[in-house]
């Protein structure tokens, strides 16, 4: 049986999972969670997470969530080499070290933007959150000196955390090419890739659209 995805798709950390899936051509049971109404509180989605969160995988009885731990997961049982997440201790180590970036600053000065406008009715982005943002595309760029991807030369599951993020906020704090060039190629490249607008831009498409119909 397939693996069972509960999901989101205007999640970011949803959407990351989606990229490895089609990366590693795993396909998934997909169980779409609607969180406005509380189908995520439910006795039934708390037994398998009682964190309640988005995404949430259940594989065949075991029932992981978290993108980070589920894509490093899928990664490692499914695809059909290493090359997504290396055995190699200092590759992998790269890896875990984005992965863990992306947990404490993407998607943390991601959420300090978006979470005001979609839970407390915020109608404007603060100079001082954009900025944020700023600082987090310059850690990017540093990290992709000399490298086509964000953990060296290969295609990773750190790509597809960072990338969730990164699409979702740029349209707001747009990545500056002339600064930041790395970044603004490696953003072309990941867009390029073959599944992107089906696991990644639809749902982000989605999010982008809900947030820019808050702002005044």
């Amino acid at each position: 049986m397939a693996p069972k995805l509960y999901y989101s798709e205007v999640s970011a950390p949803v959407r990351s999972v989606l990229l490895t899936a089609k990366a590693i051509g795993l396909e998934l049971d997909m169980h779409p969670v609607n969180l406005m109404t509380g189908e995520h509180l439910s006795p039934e989605f708390l037994k398998m997470n009682p964190q309640h969160t988005v995404p949430t995988l259940n594989d065949n009885g075991y029932c992981l969530w978290d993108s980070h731990a589920i894509n490093i997961y899928l990664a490692s049982k499914y695809a059909k080499d290493d090359s997504f997440y290396p055995k190699d201790l200092q590759k992998k180590g790269t890896v875990d070290q984005r992965l863990f970036f992306n947990a404490s600053m993407v998607q943390t000065r991601m959420g300090a933007i978006v979470r005001p406008i979609i839970r407390q009715g915020a109608t404007s982005i603060p100079q001082d959150k954009c900025d944020d943002v700023r600082d987090t595309y310059d850690f990017l760029e540093s990290f992709l000196e000399g490298h086509d991807y964000v953990a060296g030369d290969s295609l990773t599951i750190a790509d597809f955390a960072i990338v969730s993020g990164v699409s979702s906020i740029a349209p707001f704090v747009p990545i500056a090419q002339n600064k930041n060039p790395r970044l603004s190629a490696w953003f072309n490249r990941m867009q390029q890739l073959p599944y992107y607008v089906e696991a990644n831009q639809i749902g982000c498409d989605k999010l982008v659209g809900f947030i820019q119909s808050k702002l005044a």
